[in-house]
Formats: structure tokens, C-alpha cells, sequence
């Protein structure tokens, strides 16, 4: 039976704060539908200390920023973008159209349609977050979405250059330097100068993923995100450190990021928590990574792989970083979980920034019932039928008629009738059903 050495917040103390984000959320929302853009400037004056008359970043003011990258910021920038594209590509290759006769002259299909437009928030108040520029713009552009918006924050006082050029280079048709509750409420609602999106996607804090979650109805979201979740499965195949540092690398997201061991190895289990109390004293973030850790960090020393496989199911974490002999039984095995990270050479780092899969994913359990952003969130399969020949629309007819009548709608069942009349010249009573 497992045992832990180390355990997270209660949750009653985690559905508190829920509570009081979700109050605010929903009273700032609705001044943002009643008022428009002067609400969106007023939260925009109080919480991102700027005032504009248009948020819209200019053709010269994207220019500015583009020229305070160096070349080799640029090159970075556009190498990470490249192999987020090629796997996106990869992606939409593997969606196809279909139609096929299922009966002689019953032809059944269907499309795959993008949304007509996109509005994509990257997160930059803490820090410039412009990997979800590229998360976010460059999958909807691979999509095929014919406008995509994008908000980010600024970043000490003014828009943050790197995910200004990000958000350009990765192709985004208008850039507005809003954040937080006012850039998700005039994206997803609308207001006279920024015109209403069909899809939000983007990692936020905890107020900008309850404004998605309260406003998914209205408009299409990539999915319900919280606090970023980073589960480590290991054994001795791996040491400390490397699991320190990796545990630690995503607690610095906020002080409200879990982050958890796993492991079959109570010595590898105590000498990462070592670990962890020393890299803590030398980490720049070390700030937020140490209220993460304290707060919600956890340490689950299992008895075998079947078990710790059993317990990450259940987890169901956002990244699930597994360092063991066998990292392809979790492939193998694991249902539960937005990305996985199989082995030591690889990290949940690579994925956020530039290995080319997506770092918007699910966390408080929703990997039970979806993957992360992908193409695929921002198209449509959409169905459609056709009969062909007067035989078919008879025949499908007369069974369509009775299974109408079984269930008492005479409109549907005349819908049949009067094809099983025209086409299959048979007389079936109005309102009644074919024999």
C-alpha cells in the first residue's frame, strides 16, 4: 500500500479560494457585457496599469518590438514556432473528410470546418509567457481559422516585446496588449472595438480559467485549466536531483502549482526532497516554487509500478514525467493525463517551450474526459447525408415512418410519408405509418 511522506493542501481550503475567484469573475463579466469598452478600459487602468484609447497594438508599435529581439532571439523564437507547426501539420494530415455509400444511393459524410474566428490569451504578467503564442496562434493558423485574435498582458508597464514578436511571427491577424478578466470578457462577448471570437484558448491564472469556464456556452474553449500539475514517476533508475529540479522547474509557475513524486524508492523519495530543500535555496524563483512546494507539493512512495500506475490514473495530472526503466509500460497503460514526458533525456520543459507538442493541457482531473489544444479544438467535424435515388429515400423511408409512429411524432413521420408517396408511389394514411 502506498504511503505519503509528504502531503498537499486540504481540498476545502483549495475550493474556498475557487469560491471567492468565481464571485469576482462573474461581477466583472457582466460589467464588461453592459458596458463594453469603457469596462474593459476601467479593468484595464486598475489591473494592468494602462490606459489606452485602443488596445490594439499598431503595425509600428509590433515593428518596435520585434527590433529589441536580437537575431538570435528571433531564430530561437522561430525554430520553437517551426516544430509546433510540423506537428500541428502532422496533426491536421490526420483528419480527413469522408463519404462513403453506406446503402445503394445513401451517401453519408463528413467535413471538417474551422471556426471563423479564434481569440488566443498568453499569459505575461509574472513572466512573458510568449511559448503560448506560439501554442495557441500557430495550431489555430495550421487549423485553418481565417481570424485569430490574440491578448497578452503587458509586461512591466508596456507590451512585452518577446511575445509581441511571437504573436507576429506566429501569425496572428490582431494583437491587443489586454489581460486577464477584460481581454477573456471582450474576446468571448464583444464590444464595439474588438469584434466577438467563436473559440477562447490559452493558459491563464485562476481568474482568467474561471472567465473560459463561465463563458463556454457563449463561446467554444480549448478546455477548463487551473494551476499548472506536474506528477513525477520514477524509481533508482534516476537520482535526486534530476527529480528535484524537474518538480521544482514547473512549482515555479505559481504558488498554487501542484507538483508530486511518485516513486517505488523511499531512499530516491527522501533524497529528492533533499534535493528539493537545497536547489530551493539557489533557484532565482525559488520565492514561488517554495510556497508551490510547501503548499501542494506531495511525495507517494508506492509499492510496485502497477500501483503507481493505479495512483496516476487517478491523479490524472496535466504533465505526468515518468523516469523509470520501463517508461513505456506508462505509454502503454496510462489513460489519465495530458502530456507525457518518457524518460530522463526528455522533460516537461522541452514541451512547454519548443519540442513542437502542446503545452495547453488539461489539469483538475479533466484528462479523465479530454487531451490538450490541438487542431482539433478549433474545427468542426460536421455531418451531412444525401439519397440519390428514388428507391433509397422509399426505402429508407418506410422504416423512418414506424420508427416515427413508436414514438408518437406524427411531423417526423410525415416527413417520411409524403417520400415514401412521391418516390416510392406507395399510399401510407396522413399522419400514419407505412406497412
Amino acid at each position: 500500500m502506498a504511503k505519503w511522506l509528504k502531503q498537499g493542501a486540504e481540498a476545502e481550503v483549495i475550493k474556498t479560494a475557487a469560491r471567492e475567484v468565481r464571485d469576482t469573475v462573474e461581477n466583472l463579466l457582466a460589467d464588461i457585457e453592459a458596458r463594453g469598452d469603457v469596462a474593459v478600459r476601467e479593468l484595464a487602468i486598475r489591473f494592468d496599469k494602462m490606459d489606452r484609447e485602443d488596445y490594439r497594438l499598431s503595425d509600428a508599435e509590433i515593428q518596435a518590438c520585434m527590433n529589441q529581439l536580437s537575431d538570435r532571439d528571433l531564430k530561437d523564437i522561430e525554430f520553437a514556432q517551426t516544430q509546433v507547426r510540423n506537428f500541428a501539420q502532422h496533426q491536421r494530415n490526420s483528419m480527413v473528410d469522408v463519404e462513403v455509400e453506406t446503402l445503394p444511393g445513401v451517401i453519408l459524410g463528413h467535413k471538417h470546418i474551422p471556426v471563423n474566428a479564434a481569440g488566443c490569451y498568453v499569459p505575461g504578467g509574472k513572466y512573458p509567457l510568449l511559448a503560448s503564442a506560439h501554442m495557441s496562434v500557430i495550431t489555430a493558423k495550421v487549423a485553418g481559422v481565417p481570424r485569430i485574435i490574440t491578448c497578452a498582458p503587458p509586461f512591466l508597464g508596456k507590451p512585452a516585446p518577446a511575445i509581441v514578436a511571437a504573436q507576429h511571427m506566429a501569425g496572428a491577424n490582431e494583437i491587443y496588449c489586454l489581460g486577464g478578466i477584460q481581454a477573456i470578457g471582450a474576446m468571448a462577448l464583444g464590444t464595439k472595438s474588438i469584434a466577438q471570437v467563436d473559440m477562447l484558448v490559452g493558459p491563464g491564472n485562476a481568474f482568467v480559467a474561471e472567465a473560459k469556464r463561465q463563458l463556454f456556452g457563449r463561446v467554444g474553449i480549448d478546455l477548463f485549466a487551473g494551476p499548472t500539475e506536474t506528477l513525477v514517476i520514477a524509481d533508482e533508475s534516476v537520482d535526486g536531483e534530476l527529480c528535484a529540479t524537474d518538480l521544482l522547474g514547473q512549482a515555479e509557475h505559481g504558488p498554487d502549482s501542484p507538483a508530486i513524486l511518485l516513486t517505488t524508492s523511499e531512499k530516491l523519495a527522501r533524497e529528492t526532497m533533499a534535493e528539493i530543500e537545497r536547489l530551493l535555496q539557489i533557484l532565482p524563483t525559488a520565492d514561488i516554487a517554495r510556497r508551490a512546494w510547501e503548499s501542494f507539493g506531495e511525495v507517494i512512495v508506492a509499492e510496485d509500478d502497477e500501483e503507481m500506475l493505479a495512483i496516476a490514473n487517478d491523479l490524472a495530472f496535466e504533465h505526468v514525467q515518468v523516469m523509470t526503466e520501463d517508461p513505456d509500460y506508462f505509454l502503454k497503460h496510462m489513460r489519465n493525463f495530458g502530456a507525457l514526458f518518457l524518460g530522463p533525456r526528455t522533460n516537461v520543459s522541452f514541451g512547454d517551450k519548443v519540442i513542437g507538442t502542446n503545452h495547453t493541457l488539461p489539469t483538475k482531473k479533466a484528462a479523465r474526459y479530454t487531451g490538450g489544444l490541438w487542431v482539433g479544438k478549433f474545427i468542426k467535424t460536421c455531418t451531412y447525408q444525401k439519397v440519390t435515388t428514388d428507391e433509397a429515400s422509399s426505402m429508407i423511408g418506410e422504416y423512418c415512418s414506424r420508427l416515427c409512429a413508436l414514438e408518437g411524432f406524427a411531423g417526423h413521420g410525415e416527413q417520411a410519408n409524403i417520400r415514401v408517396r412521391r418516390y416510392g408511389h406507395k399510399d401510407v394514411p396522413y399522419a400514419g405509418a407505412a406497412q
